[in-house]
């Protein structure tokens, strides 16, 4: 079929582009970030971890216990070990993606082969496992925040969460049962429970990393008092609203749906606010991973 010549075509207007000076700042800030990143994993390996005979997960982990029972350096193994993972991330998932993974492993690996002779800070277990893993926690989430990664079991569960119906964080939970429990036969069982302390504080410090202390989250409101309601929040929280179109699935009604994104440290002065003009007010609240553009700055408020 061919093309009526009298349909007009609106053309979209061109999207600015990215000077090279923004672009250049932001390579800059990218990469000092990533090297921030890995440098803390480093510290939390060889100034924590490792002098207690405590293990990380994934290809870490894997390194961590070779470079014990074969006393190979562990910048080296950390390096070798990934480079196959980062091959199959080149390939499958992107250029950028694994060339950001590869610095960031190089510079961990270079951390770790300068911090090896430095005395650890602490040889008590509990202390080591629990700052080692808010250290490598922090320090793994800025690589991951900035497009990179610091172990090449991501890029496999990644593949694998693609072709199988496991989430990635499954798969790497998987693969970390296996190397946790390996763990416990090399340097005992004492020492793998410790790991895991440090694994789950290291897990929880990354999303703490990538969503932030004041995580946003999304809220809808459905109240027949939705403009009181929706002024309320702009005076006393300070956050422009959105008033969306709605239909009850029951009633057929029309009903009006108030949206609003909140930190997390003000749920509780929200809801207070909707209690106070509505208690019968439908409220739903959700955790929002990132949000960017609108106006969700916030106000001065009253």
């Amino acid at each position: 079929m061919g093309t009526s010549p009298h349909i007009l075509v609106k053309q979209e207007p061109d999207k600015p582009r990215k000077t090279g000076a923004i672009k250049t700042v932001k390579l800059a800030q990218r990469t000092v970030m990533m090297v921030i990143g890995a440098s803390m994993m480093a510290v939390a390996l060889e100034i924590f971890l490792v002098p207690n005979q405590m293990v990380d997960g994934g290809i870490t982990g894997i390194s961590i216990m070779l470079s014990h029972i074969f006393h190979i350096p562990l910048g080296i193994l950390l390096t070798l070990l990934n480079l196959p993972f980062l091959i199959v991330g080149y390939k499958q998932i992107g250029k950028t993606f694994a060339l950001s993974t590869l610095f960031a492993v190089v510079v961990m690996s270079i951390g770790t082969q300068l911090l090896h002779p430095v005395q650890p800070i602490t040889v008590e277990p509990l202390l080591a496992a629990v700052f080692g893993g808010v250290i490598l926690g922090v320090g793994v989430g800025l690589v991951v925040r900035y497009g990179g990664s610091l172990d090449g079991t991501e890029i496999v569960a990644i593949l694998i969460a693609k072709r199988l119906p496991f989430s990635v964080g499954e798969v790497v939970m998987f693969f970390n049962l296996f190397i946790l429990s390996g763990a416990g036969f090399v340097f005992g069982w004492n020492n793998a429970m410790f790991s895991l302390i440090a694994y789950y504080i290291a897990f929880k410090m990354i999303d703490v990393t990538l969503e932030g202390l004041d995580q946003s989250k999304s809220v809808w409101i459905i109240s027949d008092k939705y403009r009181d309601i929706g002024e309320a929040l702009t005076e006393r929280l300070g956050r422009g609203v959105t008033y969306l179109e709605g239909e009850g699935g029951f009633s057929g009604d029309n009903k009006k749906v108030i949206f609003v994104v909140i930190t997390r440290l003000e749920e509780a002065k929200m809801k207070a606010i909707v209690e106070d003009w509505d208690s019968d007010a439908f409220v739903a609240v959700g955790n929002i991973h990132d949000v960017k553009g609108g106006r969700f700055k916030k106000k001065s408020i009253h």
